[in-house]
């Protein structure tokens, strides 16, 4: 479990890894960038790596380093695992022989943001036709919420790649299918998850997944997907109708009809308050932003 600047929330995380039904032994090991998280995940009883870097890909090479078990579980510190999650995953993993088992991210907010983002974040709306948010029938996928993978494998891969500070999974998922491994998604495997607290941190949440999938995309062009060229293109489309309204105010047609389709949208969407097209918006520009202007990196 990577974790920075989250001694609030990894209590509620190592206590949901602490109850599982898994009959055999679990080494549960966070790699902690600052001192208030070492110091939760020690009082929890974990063992605990240092993470000089505090970046993600690089906890969780550290603690798949420190680990001694066959099978990992990566685990998140804004999450909550379910009583049968790693018996579950490992049940499938024997059953498919797959590298990496997963399931859905189910967004569960308690206050008025993490509510709206949080349903934004399952809405179809907000996920596209990614079965890992919004659901949908066992079997192989390009990525997963989470995994549970089978160790020597992903050893022989050289565990996460550290260039990318996000979307390291999709990356990780996309080098196991290439070496002809099997990436199972299992929708049982339901793992609760706080989202952001604001629109501030969810863009800049947003922006960097857009900056990494720039980047995974100039190594991998073959892999990009409608849903992921939909928010640059948005971006764009309402950059360019704003200029043009200047000059031709029927240009404001296409801003107007793209902000009546996420409220109504909203209307339908499981768990929506009012902030949730507000959220919706903020993803879409921010993820189409940092796609548009890419990794600095």
């Amino acid at each position: 479990m990577p974790a920075l600047d989250a001694a609030e929330a990894l209590p509620s995380a190592l206590k949901s890894i602490r109850e599982q039904d898994y009959p055999n032994i679990i080494e549960v090991i966070v790699a902690a960038g600052d001192d208030q998280s070492t110091e939760a995940a020690t009082a929890e009883g974990a063992t605990v790596v240092h993470n000089s870097s505090g970046r993600t890909p690089d906890a969780l090479n550290l603690a798949i380093a420190r680990a001694s078990g066959d099978i990992v579980v990566r685990c998140d510190a804004q999450s909550r695992l379910p009583e049968s999650y790693v018996s579950r995953a490992v049940e499938t993993m024997q059953r498919t022989g797959a590298v990496n088992v997963g399931g859905m991210q189910v967004p569960v907010g308690e206050t008025f943001w993490e509510r709206a983002i949080a349903a934004a974040m399952s809405s179809r709306l907000g996920a596209g036709d990614a079965r890992y948010r919004t659901g949908g029938e066992e079997g192989p996928v390009e990525t997963v919420y989470l995994g549970v993978f089978d160790r020597l494998p992903l050893e022989k891969l050289g565990g996460f790649d550290t260039t990318f500070a996000r979307n390291q999974d999709y990356e990780l998922n996309h080098r196991i299918i290439e070496s002809g491994g099997l990436v199972w998604f299992d929708p049982g495997l339901k793992v609760e998850y706080r989202p952001r607290g604001s629109l501030g941190d969810l863009w800049k949440q947003y922006f960097q997944y857009g900056q990494a999938k720039k980047k995974f995309a100039r190594r991998h062009p073959a892999s990009l997907r409608w849903r992921q060229l939909a928010p640059p293109s948005l971006v764009i489309a309402l950059g360019l109708s704003l200029v043009v309204s200047f000059f031709w105010p029927w240009a404001l047609v296409f801003p107007a009809a793209y902000l009546a389709a996420i409220v109504v949208g909203s209307l339908f969407t499981k768990g929506g308050n009012i902030g949730t097209p507000l959220a919706l918006a903020t993803m879409h520009l921010s993820w189409g932003a940092g796609f548009i202007i890419g990794d600095p990196g």
